[in-house]
């Protein structure tokens, strides 16, 4: 006879999967929103999954990381899909050049998505049909963030790349006049750039609703800071910690520990919290929500800053001679709940915790982090699935881990006689279909697996490796390689523990 379910069992228990949209197979050089993806929302439905986590979905800068964004409110256009252009003729037929299949060539690919872009762009002008048109204008109208941005990314184009730092000082201080100027002279360009996000927020919000129709959260990623060189801070200067020229005073890091002697100077300029208190928090209010157009669900990248951060004074090279500042707190919180509603969130509360930030994790009532793959390296971990409350988000490994078979391959001794004592685990061909059974089977409410360990894939596929200059974030799945018998043993796995 066949198991009966428990009708009393916790209908919040979930499984997951995290796979970045560029890393999405398909002929055009990256992942988009095509057809592609729909195929893996297919996959993820089959496998009994009901969350979709992905990273930032916002421009990249520097080093193309998804967590160093141009903006926090604009699409990234590299992930707009060309064959859904041509379905809504917006785009004629095109050449597609060679590109790599096993990984994003970001540079090559992004000149050859921009000139795609202005191709669809000159072609709307043309062919756009007045529904089309409609659109785009009540998009514009739509989204107060849209000008600064547009205006941002035009400027940025006419100075070659340049932080908005280094552009002529009117500018970079936003003089009303030299705007105005710009304004004129870069017309065209500010309309191709709010062109652009109509098309990404168009596409994205028919990923949503296939999403949706599926039964499948999408669970983003929201970094507490912003980069420099953003639209973020030259529209809104006065919130954070900038000296007159636009530069840093204080910038954002983590202290010494026993993996980095000299802590992490991730040079992010510090909020003015302030005086952010003072306007009831209503820009980070407007960051929230606008993240919220990408995502069911928002983990928040570093919440330990919440309750304090690392400020490193800005000329130091290191993050030795920093100092712990108090947070915004659960103030910034309930302003975000009184305006938003009770929004669903996520702590990303790794690394060095004290208590105070487990307190305001509980005092706003939203789960925390595990990582398994850390639990071996310590007796009785508290990233071990005994110690875990049932408020938790469990993971195998993250986007800034190796894959578990990478890190197998490369654990202790110590931490390889760990796993056999407590998974009873031996050999590497094991680690990912274990580290996936204790996840699974844990009384965390929701298990996270990157696709990475669904393949048991090595080293070589890991998405980031923190520190590196160079080659992170291009890895890229293998069409085909998510079969129907990866979904069959998926969801019987989360039939037995309770996660469907």
């Amino acid at each position: 006879m066949a198991p009966t379910y428990d009708a009393e069992r916790d209908p919040n228990r979930a499984s997951g999967v995290l796979l970045h949209p560029t890393s999405l197979p398909g002929h055009y050089g990256a992942g988009d929103l095509g057809d592609e993806l729909l195929a893996f929302l297919d996959w993820v439905k089959d496998a009994g999954m009901r969350v979709w986590q992905v990273l930032p979905l916002n421009p990249p800068g520097y080093g193309d990381s998804p967590y160093g964004c141009l903006s926090s409110f604009a699409g990234n256009p590299l992930l707009i899909s060309p064959l859904r252009l041509m379905q809504a003729q917006l785009l004629p037929e095109h050449d597609v050049p060679q590109f790599d299949d096993d990984s994003v060539e970001f540079e090559r690919v992004a000149e050859w998505k921009t000139t795609l872009l202005r191709m669809s762009f000159a072609h709307f002008d043309t062919h756009g049909t007045a529904d089309q048109r409609a659109a785009l204008k009540s998009f514009e109208r739509d989204n107060r963030w849209l000008p600064d941005w547009a205006l941002f990314a035009a400027l940025k184009e006419r100075h070659g790349g340049q932080a908005w730092s280094s552009w002529p000082r009117p500018l970079m201080i936003r003089e009303r006049e030299a705007l105005a100027d710009a304004q004129k002279e870069l017309a065209e360009e500010i309309r191709f750039h709010k062109y652009v996000q109509w098309l990404f927020f168009t596409q994205w919000a028919a990923v949503r609703q296939a999403a949706d129709a599926r039964n499948i959260d999408i669970l983003g990623d929201l970094p507490i800071y912003v980069a420099a060189d953003s639209a973020d801070v030259w529209a809104n200067r006065d919130v954070f910690q900038l000296d007159e020229e636009g530069h840093p005073t204080c910038v954002a890091g983590v202290p010494p520990d026993y993996f980095s002697k000299t802590g992490q100077r991730w040079g992010n300029p510090l909020y003015r919290w302030d005086l952010m208190r003072d306007r009831r928090f209503r820009w980070w209010t407007s960051r929230v929500r606008a993240a919220f157009r990408f995502a069911d669900i928002i983990r928040l990248d570093h919440f330990r800053g919440f309750a304090a951060y690392w400020e490193v004074p800005a000329h130091e090279e290191t993050a030795m001679n920093g100092r712990w500042v108090p947070g915004p707190g659960k103030a910034l919180f309930d302003a975000i709940r009184n305006t938003l509603g009770d929004v669903r969130l996520v702590a990303e509360d790794l690394g060095f915790i004290t208590e105070e930030v487990h307190e305001l994790r509980r005092a706003i009532e939203i789960p925390g982090m595990k990582i398994l793959q850390f639990g071996f390296s310590a007796l009785d971990s508290p990233h071990l699935p005994h110690r875990y409350e049932r408020h938790t988000v469990v993971y195998t490994g993250t986007h800034d881990n190796d894959t578990a078979r990478g890190w197998y391959e490369h654990a202790t001794d110590a931490e390889r006689e760990a796993v056999a004592s407590y998974l009873g685990i031996t050999s590497v061909d094991g680690i990912a279909a274990g580290l996936i059974r204790a996840a699974f089977t844990s009384v965390a409410e929701m298990a996270i697996v990157p696709v990475q360990d669904i393949l048991d894939l090595g080293s070589e596929a890991r998405m980031n490796r923190p520190g590196a200059e160079h080659d992170n974030w291009s890895w890229r799945l293998t069409a085909g390689a998510l079969s129907p018998e990866h979904a069959e043993e998926l969801r019987a796995l989360a039939e037995v523990s309770g996660r469907i």
